[in-house]
């Protein structure tokens, strides 16, 4: 492939085919930070001593897209101790750490990624993909998207097969496969129960409140706490905000999630409502348009708006921009708008995902199951590629075996023991002529 200059001006720190990030001398800080995600990823770190020996990976090329963060530097390593050679960008403008970038390339890893790189952000990804893979690891499908309509030939011919991390690209994935545009076979590490019913809920919740409190130092008790979407993601975050003393009102559209979200405390209303009570809104559906024009004129004065989804389409910000007369960054990640009828709104992130953009991301104990999850499908591809075995081009489910593994090596990591069935309990259950 031609190798295409960038469109981003200013100081980066650059060797072509080699990484691009935006200053390598920050690189000393980025290895504590990594570190500091590796005292607190057990499991991850439990794998990399099992195969950094064996090296399953030697001859193996990952491309990957993911948030460049702490945690995902500790999964980049473990596929290079376990033999793997890596190129990286990430998966999302604001979500990349400038110092971890700069410490995975000072390592040797081949990393084109800084923060905002709103202007490059599929130049950062064609970079990763110069050099074919024999494998991809996606989180919002972005490369895998790439790789399908760019290089169609690389897809069918030279990629054995992919993972995907978050929702939004499951959901992406499903579509391209059930129009037969599917030309590999990609796991769905999201829909994990060690993914979505930990990162998801958990990681999402802590940090998303994490990044809203970062970017406004604002108190949560008392507040109208609306959240968009009760699926796994916008659960953990309506739950931490309830915590925090909010009134938590939730917005749905599927009958069974707001029923849920009703009978664990909190308010359900729909967004033409609840725009009008919020004091704090945060989208969480995976859905474009959820907050638009009319919401943004019925909101109160000084409403916070941000969106933890994966892409910036939950709010409709070319129609907030519309409606507005003025605009000015009034903290780090949050921008005042004031509209035609005199209300000051508040967003958040540019509207992207307020955990990352204005915070850390999950924290490093919930990213290690996920993160295994990645390892070990990707693993799974490798082995069934060395041994010949054909996988169909679908989004395929992880085995169960997988996600009790990992759950149970969190648990012994964390010294917690649990209860083992006996012979006659695995019998009972399988005798379906036992009656009352």
């Amino acid at each position: 492939m031609n190798y295409e200059p960038k469109k981003a001006e200013g100081k980066f720190d650059e060797v072509p085919g080699k990484y691009c990030v935006r200053d390598l001398s920050l690189a000393e800080s980025g290895k504590l930070l990594i570190d500091w995600a590796e005292s607190r990823m057990p499991v991850l770190m439990h794998l990399r001593e099992i195969y950094k020996e064996t090296k399953p990976f030697k001859g193996y090329k990952i491309a990957g897209c993911l948030h460049v963060t702490k945690e995902t530097a500790v999964l980049i390593r473990t596929f290079v101790e376990a033999g793997a050679e890596v190129s990286w960008s990430g998966c999302n403008p604001l979500s990349t750490n400038d110092a971890v970038a700069a410490a995975l390339a000072a390592e040797g890893v081949s990393i084109f990624a800084w923060y905002d790189n709103k202007e490059d952000f599929y130049w950062c990804i064609d970079r990763t993909i110069d050099v074919p893979p024999h494998l991809t690891l996606d989180d919002g499908c972005d490369l895998i998207n790439t790789v399908h309509e760019k290089y169609p030939d690389m897809a069918k011919n030279f990629v054995i097969g992919g993972t995907e991390e978050t929702t939004t690209g499951i959901q992406r994935l499903r579509a391209r496969a059930e129009a037969k545009q599917l030309f590999y076979p990609v796991y769905a590490v999201n829909d994990t129960e060690t993914k979505w019913d930990f990162d998801n809920v958990y990681g999402t919740g802590q940090s998303t409140i994490d990044g809203i409190i970062r970017a406004t130092s604002v108190l949560l008790a008392g507040k109208n706490f609306v959240v968009a979407g009760y699926g796994h993601c916008g659960s953990g975050v309506a739950k931490r905000a309830k915590g925090m003393g909010s009134n938590t009102i939730c917005t749905e559209v599927k009958s069974t999630a707001a029923l849920k979200a009703v009978l664990e405390g909190h308010e359900i209303m729909p967004m033409d409502e609840a725009a009008k009570v919020g004091d704090i809104f945060v989208t969480a559906t995976g859905v474009k348009d959820v907050i638009r024009k009319w919401h943004f004129e019925s909101m109160k004065d000084g409403a916070i708006i941000c969106n933890t989804g994966h892409y910036d389409v939950e709010i409709n910000i070319p129609e907030l921009e519309e409606i507005s007369v003025s605009k000015r960054t009034i903290r780090p990640n949050c921008e005042e708008y004031t509209l035609k009828n005199g209300k000051k709104l508040f967003l958040l992130a540019q509207g992207r995902l307020v955990n990352l953009a204005a915070a850390e991301g999950h924290p490093s104990e919930v990213m290690d199951m996920s993160f295994a999850n990645q390892f070990m499908s990707h693993l799974r591809l490798v082995e069934n590629h060395k041994n010949g075995t054909k996988l169909p081009l679908e989004v395929l489910d992880i085995p169960v075996e997988q996600d009790e593994f990992i759950a149970r090596t969190k648990l012994k990591m964390m010294g917690i023991e649990i209860d083992v069935l006996t012979e006659d309990q695995l019998n009972y259950i399988k005798n379906y002529n036992e009656g009352t």
